[in-house]
């Protein structure tokens, strides 16, 4: 039978406080039979103590390099540090590299020196293709709170204003107050617009809007159906925040330009833009109008609106359900333990077989390119 241990490494990306499994989904893993070890990690939301309370075995910060038996799976959220070192363990991670993402063959080639194996948590699925987990409502949840912040930053400093930097909130609560605060700056009703309101990360979007107290016809929801005929469109520049929750698997019409919003001058009412997608690196990106990804010390970057017209901004954080750490790590890892309980049976089980099958896929694909 496959190993049944499991490690839980640290997250090495900066201001990541969220994690793969929590003490509640460990325990569960641990009555089933796994040996779970946690690497001590004093940014995440649970505290060590936590997960040794249940039954872990703590090991140092970051020591899976040379501490992990290679028969041990590995199981984290963010990409691994940058490096061209070998990789021969089997990783259960978003890895970001099947959509051809900037150094997306660099990351499949460590794993082909290796020997080793990736489940990328994105494309764990269902027989339907559903992903069987998600941060996608607190991404969009979270990133839509942002949006909101941002608008509300910009009316100070003579509507100059900008956001300064992000932290996670203690929960739901705090960050529904926080941004009533500052959306009272305005004075005025606040309109926003989601595009892909009908996935997880647009309900998402769409109930932080109403629990801030957006009336709903304030709140327009865009999917497939209005974005059909293709943009850029007029309608995301009446509105004072859009936020984009579409899930970009091949090229589409710009949504919006650098040139379609300057030539709107003045009259243009957006100003934030929060792209949950990220898709920076894309070269398929319907939002061309930024290259850079944010972070939660400098979360919005500037956009070229033209000289003389107010500003607009973007944010392009590809952590956001870190603002909510603790209820997006329950609320994922709760949806992935049914298919981590099948782990030790993956040869047979299709969630792993389909995730097998597209890495190697992908790894052939990235050998042909990065020999």
């Amino acid at each position: 039978m496959p190993s049944q241990s499991l490690w839980l490494r640290c997250e090495t990306k900066p201001h990541e406080h969220r994690s793969a499994l929590t003490p509640t989904t460990a325990k569960a893993l641990i009555d089933a039979g796994f040996d779970i070890t946690v690497e001590r990690d004093p940014e995440r939301i649970f505290d060590d103590e936590e997960f040794e309370a249940i039954g872990c075995k703590l090991v140092g910060h970051d020591t899976w390099h040379t501490d992990c038996p290679t028969t041990t799976t590995i199981i984290g959220l963010k990409e691994l540090t940058e490096s061209t070192d070998a990789l021969p363990h089997t990783h259960i991670q978003f890895a970001h590299c099947y959509k051809h993402q900037g150094g997306w063959s660099a990351v499949l080639k460590r794993f082909r020196l290796g020997g080793g194996t990736l489940y990328d948590l994105e494309f764990l699925t269902d027989p339907s293709g559903r992903r069987v987990a998600a941060f996608g409502y607190h991404a969009g949840f979270a990133g839509a709170a942002a949006g909101c912040l941002a608008v509300g930053a910009q009316q100070e400093e003579g509507g100059k204003g900008r956001l300064g930097g992000l932290k996670p909130f203690k929960n739901e609560d705090a960050m529904v107050e926080k941004v009533k605060e500052e959306l009272a700056k305005l004075g005025r009703p606040v309109r926003a617009l989601v595009i892909g309101a009908l996935g997880r990360c647009g309900g998402g979007a769409v109930d932080l809007f109403r629990k801030v107290g957006l009336k709903e016809e304030d709140i327009i929801k865009w999917d497939m159906a209005e974005t059909a005929g293709g943009g850029p469109f007029q309608e995301l520049l009446d509105v004072d925040i859009v936020v984009n929750c579409i899930y970009l698997t091949s090229p589409i019409p710009h949504f919006l330009t650098e040139e379609f919003i300057a030539k709107a001058g003045k009259d243009r009412k957006l100003g934030c833009l929060v792209d949950v997608s990220c898709d920076t690196t894309n070269p398929n990106n319907p939002l061309p109008i930024y290259s850079i990804n944010t972070v939660f010390p400098e979360p919005t970057v500037d956009v070229n609106v033209g000289e003389g017209n107010p500003p607009m901004t973007v944010i392009s954080i590809d952590h956001l359900p870190t603002l909510l750490p603790r209820e997006a790590s329950e609320s994922f890892s709760s949806a992935l333990l049914p298919s981590l309980l099948t782990f030790p049976q993956r040869s047979t089980e299709g969630v792993w077989t389909r995730a097998e099958e597209l890495f190697k896929k992908h790894s052939a694909e990235a050998k042909s390119v990065d020999p």
